[in-house]
């Protein structure tokens, strides 16, 4: 009867080992089909948009079909849209979190608001184009800067908030009950305590949604459009890299396409950059 025992024991471990075996197996075949597909396509942005860099690229507004140029109006856009929806929708996010986790974390307002954030972090950013497009660009009758900036700002305002209140909810409220025991009042204790220990993971939330919001194409098109020339009016129609590049991709022109390449690398290195930043900061909360 042992023997049996023994012998049903070691069937179902080499059953288990083998189950083991093809469960890792598939596992890493599917990681290096993933991984696969990731470095064709880093490799030939690599190989097609450094093919496409010089200093004209970097210097010179974008050119017209079959002749030099550069996309330095393009990268100025893209940068003032970027930074300046980045200050409007952080403190916002900020803000917002530090509401539903400090203030009110359990009523029906909090619930709405987790609801509606859910539902804009979901939400394709076309649908942020064309509702910046309904209500403001078909009113002012203009595309514009402000109107690509308060696109951008809606898609950073729920990354933010998601951050912070999970970033909030992770310090310990022995910390809290600390301060206030010591008479510290609450902006005090949010300012100097919870915030100040969320700090790295708050920070590496607005770096994500500045590595997403740089590469939108769908909500500029319906908003800002595009320039050829260099303006830094905010009140006119303004380049952008993600708006150029799809222009350019498309278009069959040879100096287009590779500025489009050229234009995919800067947006790839910036990304790639926020998030090896983003990384560190993790890291160093660690």
């Amino acid at each position: 009867m042992s023997a049996t025992l023994s012998e049903i024991r070691t069937a179902r471990f080499a059953y288990r080992k083998r189950v083991n075996v093809v469960a890792t197996a598939l596992a890493l075949a599917a990681m290096a089909f993933g991984l696969f597909w990731l470095f064709w396509i880093l490799w030939e942005t690599v190989r097609l948009g450094l093919g496409g860099l010089s200093i004209a690229t970097l210097t010179q507004m974008t050119p017209p079909p079959n002749e030099a140029g550069g996309l330095a109006n393009a990268i100025y856009g893209s940068l003032l849209m970027v930074v300046l929806a980045t200050c409007v929708g952080t403190p916002i996010g900020v803000m917002a979190g530090i509401y539903l986790v400090e203030f009110d974390s359990k009523s029906w307002l909090a619930a709405t608001v987790r609801f509606v954030n859910d539902i804009l972090l979901s939400a394709p950013s076309i649908v942020v184009g064309l509702f910046v497009y309904a209500v403001v660009v078909s009113r002012f009758k203009s595309f514009s800067g402000y109107a690509g900036i308060l696109a951008l700002s809606l898609i950073v305002i729920p990354v933010v908030i998601r951050t912070t209140e999970n970033m909030l909810q992770l310090v310990p409220a022995g910390l809290r009950e600390a301060a206030y025991a010591l008479g510290a009042p609450k902006w005090k204790v949010i300012l100097s305590i919870t915030l100040k220990s969320a700090r790295a993971g708050v920070i590496t939330g607005v770096l994500l949604a500045v590595a997403r919001i740089a590469g939108e194409t769908a909500p500029l098109l319906f908003t800002a459009l595009s320039n050829q020339f260099w303006t830094s009016s905010l009140s006119e129609p303004m380049a952008s890299l993600p708006v150029t590049i799809f222009k350019f991709a498309m278009s069959p022109y040879q100096n287009w396409q590779q500025l489009a390449w050229a234009g995919v690398f800067l947006i790839t290195l910036a990304v790639l950059g926020l998030n090896i930043l983003a990384r560190v900061l993790t890291r160093s909360k660690a």
